[in-house]
């Protein structure tokens, strides 16, 4: 069960509707997620920002960010967050079973994505530090420095959706995740 209410767009705090409606037409109905952010104007326009952010400077494309999100909520053991990424990446491509080989670290069907996703994985287990070693490995696969450096802002907009969800103790209001 929630600690804090799940917010509709009608009884949500008057400074988190705005945000909170077009989640509500982007995704069909309002997430547990996005109606436990509205409590907390700051949260949810904090969340909304980060996404506009990456929607408008970010040079991944849908699978490799739903892929990013997959192996952070991996790290982070977040039902929620791996559950609404399945299905995201799916939505953009991938298969149900590359979603779980992605949370598994097991990307054998694409080199260049396992290397970026290697270096997340070691970047979310270790307080953002790689070694020489995984970031080379993820240049020499084809990634700029640019691309690398902009995988912090995802690897930080998952951290604070992960860490909310387990702060909070959203309820699963999407089909679970396939188990690993």
């Amino acid at each position: 069960m929630p600690r804090i209410p799940v917010h509709t767009v009608a009884d949500a705090p008057e400074n988190s509707r705005d945000e909170l409606k077009a989640l509500e037409v982007q995704f069909g109905k309002v997430l547990n997620i996005h109606g436990e952010m509205a409590h907390a104007p700051v949260v949810l326009a904090g969340y909304v920002a980060l996404q506009q952010v990456i929607g408008d400077y970010g040079t991944f494309g849908a699978a490799t960010r739903e892929a990013i999100a997959l192996v952070v909520g991996n790290v982070d053991r977040c039902s929620y967050c791996q559950s609404a990424h399945t299905l995201g990446a799916k939505r953009a491509g991938l298969t149900e079973e590359q979603t779980v080989a992605i949370r598994e670290g097991r990307v054998d069907f694409d080199p260049k994505l396992a290397a970026l996703l290697t270096l997340v994985r070691a970047s979310s287990s270790n307080l953002g530090h790689v070694s020489d070693e995984v970031w080379q490995a993820a240049l020499d696969a084809g990634w700029s420095d640019t691309e690398l450096t902009e995988v912090s802002l995802h690897i930080a907009l998952n951290l604070f959706t992960n860490h909310f969800n387990h702060l909070v103790e959203t309820d699963l209001d999407l089909p679970p995740a396939p188990g690993l």
